[in-house]
This record gives C-alpha cells, structure tokens and sequence, in this order.
C-alpha cells in the first residue's frame, strides 16, 4: 500500500471547500494556511522554544517530496501559534490559497537520502527524530545539530546520526517512539515489526555536544558502517545500530505501529493482512493477541490512548474507524469493535488520541476530511436532541474541511491544547504541491455546554446594555 492517494472522483469537493472557507470566522479560533510547493507526507510538532503575551514559538518537522529536480528534504520550520481568543475572526478566513504563511518560516533544511514517507520525534527529547523512506533502514536526525543544507541538484545527502538496522525489506510507514524509553519501532514490506533501543546513541550524542565532538560520532554499541540510501549514495560512516528484537507474526506489509503509553515492552501494529496484533518484548517474539479480522480491508493506522491504555484506535482502507479494548479481544476470527466510526467516504489514513481529552480522536483519509470525534458523546441525550447534525454518525462533533485532497497526516500539539497541524497532498486536484493548516475549533464547541450557554447568556447581556 504503498501509494496513500487514489481515492474517488469527488466533483463538489470545490463547492465543500468554498462552504467551508465561509464558515471558518464561525468555526475556528485559529487557522493559518501554508501552502507548500512540495508534498508532504508528514507533519509533527517539535519542542515550544518561546511564550510571549499572544503566540508561542515551536518547532514543526515537515518534508518536501520531490520530483527529482531538487533533492528531498527534512524541513525544519518555526511556527508562531497564535493563542486562543487572540486572532480576530475576520482575519483568519483572509487568506490566500498560493501564499505562505508569515506564521511559518524554514528555519534548517537537512538532504534526505531519499523521500520522506513519516517522521517521528522522541518524547523524552524532541530534537532527536526518525524518519522512514523507501529503504529497509530507519534514519536517526539530531535536528539541531545537523547543518542547514541548501537544496540544490546534485548535493550530497546530509549524513544521518544514526541508521537502524533489521528490516529485510523495505520499510515506508509504520515507525513509532516510545514515550519511556529511548526505543524506535518500525514495520515494513519483510511482514516484521522491529525494535531498538537509541539510549547509547542520545547519551553518546549528550556527551558530543558538552565535548564540541560532530555529530554521528560513533558509540560503543554501534559499528560505524558506511550504508546506501535510497537513491544509491552512501551516507558515509553513520554509525548503525542492530535490532533489540524482531517480532514476526502478519501475513503481509506492516503499516503502521504504536507503542503502549505505559509500558516500553508492550507495542501493537496493524497490516495490509487486516490484522492487529499486540506484542509484549518480555514473552518472545511471537504474538501475545492477534485480530485476525480487525477490519474489512488492508488496515493502515492504529493508535493506542495516552489516557486509558486499555482503548485501541484502528483506521482502514474500508473507510471506517474502529475502537477495540484490549480486555475484550481474542485471538483469531473477526475482530469485536467497542464502535466502529464511519464519518469518511475514502481509506482512512491517519488516527490520533487527542492529548488533551481521554474520549476524543481526529480520523484523516484521502476524502480530504479530517474527523473529530468523542466516543464518550455516542448513546448520550444530547446527541438526540437536536445539538447534532443530521445525518451525522453518532461521536462525530467536527469536520475539518479545509484540505482539498487527500489529508496524508496530522498531528494534536500537546504544548497547545486544542491546536493540530495537518498536511494534505495535492497532486490530484491542483497539480503539485500540498497544503499545510494550523488550525484550532472555537472552544464554544468542545467546552462543557453549560458553561457555553453561560458565557453566552453573559455575552447576550452585555449586547442588550449596549442598546439600551
């Protein structure tokens, strides 16, 4: 499943886009519009370097997947975050499809030896992140460390900091950190799923940077071994580090991969076999619980929830969204959902707990949606009661329209509650290129409804001792 797009012709997706670009002073604290003259095909949040009265300062990864002109990239770009209730409504729906954003600047490029399929940041130090591309290794980045490279044709590839070694084959997507440990994860086209750990190498890589020593230098567990990148270069002398364990078990590519928020041994993956399987590194290398069935189709993303551990986010080329709890699965035959979510009309590419509530997630999928949903709303009175939309499937209480293509990634910034980045490629709508939107609903939509109606009712009358 190697190409995240193809999805179905959908002739009103101007007419969705145009409706929803009007609503956006009505829906949203914040937006801000980037495009992007590359595709990218990932977008996380770095470290917050700055707070000030009205906005903050962080880090975005992002990517530039090329078309052979120039070479690919790892971008790194600062993002001014607008605070809540700060921008005016008119301004944030005055924006120019073409243009970039003043809120987000290049800040470093890195030459990536070959394109950028995902990027993954680790937890206990976000400057230290993982990127896949078209090879079976995973490439370990100092992003502050790494010298600022400028794209050009020709150039030599930057020099990773470290290359995982393990995968048989090509590995594209499934790549996770562990939010204890300094562990990596990854699944790939060999039906594996890999782990290792990088605690030599960022302890090694703390000491460098006190002793003024270039970065890759080489640990005491890792052999220094010049590798060939994806496009056939060698990224000379990158110290390589070997697997901790190999864990076979799926009967077709591995897509994605999450670790359990509360345990560094115990990680889960999802396969183009329909299967979800959890693993624990202390049984061995076989599988603890397979789903055999999870889905009706190829599975491409699963999450697993910061908050309640016991609660498994699967998306799906069969467009649905479904939450298993672990407590409840068996090995074997179909899978048993708590729910299955279905708010999009194309694969699902991308699910993700929110940081800052247990029951909500956002759902991404090549129908240019991005879904917000809070399974704890499903069943309750006032889904009845005329609060939801009609027709709207049951925990769906917002829909992020503003990408006109495929949404390949997003990601909830847990500096800023509330705020996500998400990134559409846009080759099949308008050409080339992509779209980047930083963006933040009104909070009158997710904070409690009394309190709203409070607000409100302060707010109404305010307005009445005005006219009077």
């Amino acid at each position: 499943m190697k190409d995240r797009g193809g999805r179905g012709d959908q002739p009103s997706v101007d007419d969705r886009y145009t409706q929803w670009k009007s609503l956006v002073p009505v829906l949203y604290d914040w937006l801000a519009n980037h495009n992007l003259v590359w595709p990218s095909l990932s977008c996380r949040w770095g470290p917050q370097l700055e707070q000030a009265t009205y906005k903050n300062r962080q880090r975005l990864y992002l990517s530039e997947q090329t078309d052979g002109s120039v070479p690919n990239t790892l971008v790194i770009a600062n993002c001014e975050v607008v605070k809540p209730r700060v921008a005016a409504a008119e301004h944030i729906s005055q924006f120019n499809e073409e243009a970039r954003s003043p809120f987000v600047k290049k800040f470093k490029t890195i030459i990536h030896p070959g394109e950028v399929n995902r990027i993954r940041e680790l937890p206990q130090n976000s400057k230290i992140v993982a990127t896949h591309t078209d090879s079976p290794d995973v490439l370990i980045w100092d992003v502050e460390t790494q010298p600022n490279r400028h794209a050009v044709l020709g150039a030599q590839d930057s020099r990773p900091d470290l290359i995982l070694t393990g995968h048989q084959d090509n590995a594209e997507f499934a790549l996770a950190m562990c939010p204890i440990e300094p562990l990596v994860l990854s699944g790939g086209k060999d039906k594996s799923v890999v782990l290792w750990s990088i605690q030599d190498h960022i302890s090694c890589l703390a000491a460098d940077q006190v002793s003024g020593k270039s970065p890759g230098a080489s640990s005491t567990s890792s052999k220094s071994t010049p590798k060939v990148g994806a496009n056939g270069d060698k990224t000379a002398d990158s110290p390589t580090v070997g697997p901790r364990g190999i864990y076979q078990g799926h009967a077709d590519t591995v897509e994605d991969v999450q670790f359990c928020p509360s345990s560094a041994q115990e990680f889960c993956s999802v396969g183009d076999d329909s299967c979800l399987i959890l693993w624990d590194a202390r049984t061995g290398s076989n599988p603890v619980l397979k789903v055999e069935k999870a889905h009706e189709a190829d599975l491409h993303c699963v999450d697993w929830n910061p908050h309640d551990v016991n609660l498994i986010l699967t998306g799906s080329a069969d467009n649905s969204v479904r939450m298993f709890d672990r407590r409840n699965l068996t090995s074997g035959g179909a899978g048993s959902p708590v729910h299955i979510f279905e708010g999009h009309n194309a694969a699902v590419l991308c699910v993700q707990w929110s940081p800052d509530k247990s029951s909500v997630f956002g759902s991404s999928a090549e129908d240019g949606i991005l879904n917000i949903w809070d399974h704890e709303k499903i069943g309750k009175k006032q889904e009845n009661a005329g609060t939801k939309a009609p027709n709207s499937p049951p925990g769906l209480f917002f829909r992020h329209a503003g990408h006109r293509d495929k949404v390949v990634d997003f990601h909830w910034n847990s500096s800023d509650p509330w705020t996500i980045v998400s990134v559409s490629d846009d080759g099949e709508s308008t050409g080339g290129g992509g779209t980047l939107q930083i963006w933040r609903m009104i909070d009158l939509i997710y904070r409690p409804e009394e309190e709203v109606l409070a607000e409100l009712e302060k707010f109404k009358s305010h307005i009445l001792s005005c006219h009077s």
